[in-house]
């Protein structure tokens, strides 16, 4: 630290002195992976941050940062549509000369030219969460959302095959882990022979167009009729909307519910019978896991290309079991002061 004398000539040859001090590179710190005693600053950038999916992907980066005594920057747009403000943060990061970049894109194709600027500035960028069209990248680490969404409609088309219509609200269009799971979901409807009423519908991106989609959707579709038998949600958001229309309906038990995530609402839509099963992620895994990876990656060790964080169906029946409520309701306050 500088410090300021307020006497002669000592005193400007103590505060030289201080000064060169603080020009050192910091003593490293326990498992500090940085060359030269450089402490390693990662950027981690989220699609979003008020999701509580978000908020389990940030307390397991701050475990791995902890674990591995680098400093990680968490920055994300408030909304998951703000994709202007996505690619200005990598942008703004490149130029700031991050040692690497953690970024779950909000769109496929728009932050690919960003990533590439990235990694010919000779920053290294690790995708989570959800991919992006382009190999810049050293490694991937999401959930097999193609296999979740197949995992949930699989359980979804056990419900109602033989009982009537399904149908799928998508998210929106340029996510590709929820367009994934939505194609997974349909794979395993048509599969089972379930006839889909409609898989052409976008909530967007806040609980609030997604309830507007959802209650226009089951309207639309004569749900209140019986004509819908299933209905299944790609992410929190939509399956949020979507239970706030059911409920508002009078369709809670009336038709099978599935969903993808997890909050507090959410469970307690579970434990009350308006939701069927939700499809969990490991958000707390898949930011420790990129984060690591980064590490290791900048360490020179090999990491693997592609990293599946897993997925899991909870429903009423199982959501006391261990693994389930460890999923259900993260321990965040340990890694996050909120």
């Amino acid at each position: 630290m500088h410090r300021f004398f307020r006497l002669g000539l000592a005193s400007l040859v103590l505060l030289g002195l201080g000064t060169s001090a603080c020009k050192r590179d910091p003593a490293p710190a326990s498992g500090d992976a940085g060359a030269a005693g450089k402490t390693l600053r990662i950027a981690v950038i989220p699609k979003g941050t008020t999701h509580e999916f978000w908020k389990s992907v940030h307390a397991g980066a701050v475990k791995a940062s902890r674990e591995l005594g680098v400093e990680i920057v968490w920055k994300g747009p408030l909304k998951e549509d703000d994709l202007k403000q996505q690619i200005d943060l990598v942008q703004s990061f490149t130029a700031q000369g991050v040692s690497g970049i953690v970024l779950a894109p909000l769109n496929d194709k728009a932050l690919v030219q960003s990533v590439k600027a990235a990694t010919e500035s000779k920053i290294p960028v690790v995708i989570f969460d959800s991919d992006l069209s382009s190999e810049d990248h050293v490694s991937f680490v999401a959930t097999d959302n193609r296999a979740a969404g197949k995992l949930g409609c699989e359980a979804l088309a056990k419900d109602v095959k033989g009982k009537g219509n399904a149908i799928v609200l998508r998210y929106q269009e340029g996510s590709a882990s929820t367009n994934h799971r939505e194609e997974g979901c349909l794979e395993a409807l048509r599969a089972a022979g379930v006839q889909i009423a409609s898989d052409n519908q976008y909530g967007g991106a806040t609980t609030e167009s997604a309830h507007k989609a959802s209650e226009s959707l089951l309207l639309a579709q004569g749900a209140a009729d019986g004509k819908v038998a299933g209905v299944f949600t790609p992410n929190e958001s939509t399956t949020f909307g979507m239970l706030r229309a059911v409920e508002k309906a009078n369709l809670s038990g009336k038709l099978r519910f599935i969903g993808f995530d997890a909050s507090e609402k959410l469970v307690k839509g579970v434990e009350a019978g308006s939701i069927d099963g939700l499809v969990l992620q490991d958000p707390f895994n898949m930011g420790y896991l990129a984060v690591k990876t980064m590490v290791r990656h900048l360490k020179g060790e090999k990491v693997e290309r592609r990293i599946d964080t897993g997925s899991k169906l909870v429903t009423k029946a199982n959501m006391n079991e261990p693994e389930m409520k460890r999923l259900l309701a993260p321990e965040l306050g340990e890694w996050l002061k909120e």
